[in-house]
Order: C-alpha cells, then structure tokens, then sequence
C-alpha cells in the first residue's frame, strides 16, 4: 500500500491550498479525512478545467485574506492586553495563561484572531509582564504586551512584593546581600570600639608607654648619681682628718 496519495482538491483546504490544487498527502489522511468530506478525488485534466472558474474566486478570496492579515498585524504591533486572575499572596497564579485567553482578549478589543495564531514561548503562570507573538501567516508575525495583574490586594511586605507585580521589586538575592553587608559594617564599628578603650602598655619602670625611647635628661641625670657621691664621700675624708 502506497504511504502517500495525489490528490486534487475540490474545496479550499487550511494549511493544505486551494480548489485546483493537486497535492500529495498520506492516504490515511485522504481516506480519513479529504476522501469522505469530499474535499478532494482522483486528478484528472477534465476536472482541473472543470474548477477553473472556481480556482479564480478563490484566489481572490486569498489574496483579500492576505490584505486584511497584513493590516492587522500592523494593527497588532504593540497593542496591550491585560488579564485579571486569581493567584496566592506570592504572585503565583491558580491556573496558567493559556492561548485561549490571550485570543479572546484580543477579540474583545476588536481584533480577530485565532487561538491557533497565539505563541506563548514560555509557561505564564506568575503575575508579570509578557511578550506574547501573534502569528497570522509565516512572514506576518506581532507582537503584544501582556500584563497579568492580581483580581485582588495582595498581602504581602512592602520589601517582598512578588517578582513583576511592581517594577524594581527587590530580588531575594540583593536582599542577602544587603544583609551581609550590614553585618560586616557592625562587625567593623565593633572591632573599633573595642581598640579605642584599650589602654595603652607602659613599662613597669617608668610610666612612659612600653617601648618608648626614654629622653636625653633622664640619661644625664642618671650619669650625674656617682659624680655626686664621689665628692660626698671626699668631704667624709677631710672633715675626719681635722
């Protein structure tokens, strides 16, 4: 059994072309599909004449769709869309963001999209500001601004908001290191006072601080000690010999 069919579509097919289009699927999707829908059969030249009239509208149906996706995704670029959901008191939401709900936001702002069109490249499940692509045709992509805000007043410190429920939130980090920082700076103010009521050490013999250089007078006076005894011990000597 072949893997693979050529078929001729009779209808327009999304994402497969157009009616007069002769396309290769695999049979199951032709037997499963376009066979019992009718929307394709076996090619053959008589039938190619047949839907050439019909292959003229549609091509003009194309080319209008084109038009109207490439002024919509100039209209798309930057818009902002906002989404209130219920999360707990650290921003973290109950349920995820999902293309469902960004569609039908644009939708309600008057912009007709598909859920399908929607490219959310990461899981939206925090309170935060997004960059959500939207994708009418492979050369036609936007993108818009999603901001998911609380549905009430969040509970929390002023110092620990959860991360993009406000701008500049303070990281858990920043605040760790803040904290060492303040630490180090007691400890320093610390070893400080305690150098500050230190008495200084002095020498046990005199009351200058220990190691200080004693002063030239206190060497003369200590030179003159045996000078002077010297001469009381001669007067000794002549008052006795009288």
């Amino acid at each position: 059994m072949a893997k693979s069919l050529k078929l001729l579509l009779t209808e327009n097919v999304e994402a497969l072309g157009i009616v007069g289009d002769v396309v290769t699927v695999r049979t199951g999707y032709a037997r499963n599909f376009l066979l019992p829908r009718n929307l394709a059969t076996t090619p053959s030249d008589d039938l190619v004449k047949q839907l050439a009239g019909k292959r003229a509208d549609a091509e003009k149906m194309v080319a209008a769709q084109r038009k109207a996706r490439e002024e919509l995704s100039g209209k798309l670029n930057g818009i902002e869309v906002t989404l209130i959901r219920s999360c707990n008191d650290a921003g973290i939401l109950y349920g995820a963001i999902t293309q469902q709900d960004v569609a039908k936001a644009l939708n309600d702002l008057g912009h007709t999209v598909k859920p399908r069109d929607i490219r959310i490249a990461q899981t939206i499940k925090r309170l935060d500001n997004y960059d959500v692509q939207v994708k009418l045709d492979n050369d036609l992509a936007s993108t818009v601004k999603l901001h998911v805000k609380p549905d009430r007043e969040l509970d929390v410190d002023k110092d620990a908001e959860p991360a993009g429920a406000a701008g500049g939130a303070e990281t858990e980090a920043q605040s760790a290191m803040k904290r060492q920082e303040a630490a180090e700076e007691a400890a320093k103010a610390t070893r400080g006072t305690w150098g500050a009521g230190k008495p200084a050490a002095t020498d046990s013999k005199s009351d200058a601080p220990k190691g200080e250089k004693k002063s030239k007078g206190d060497k003369a006076e200590k030179a003159d000690k045996p000078e002077k005894k010297a001469k009381a011990d001669d007067g000794e000597k002549k008052a006795k010999k009288k």
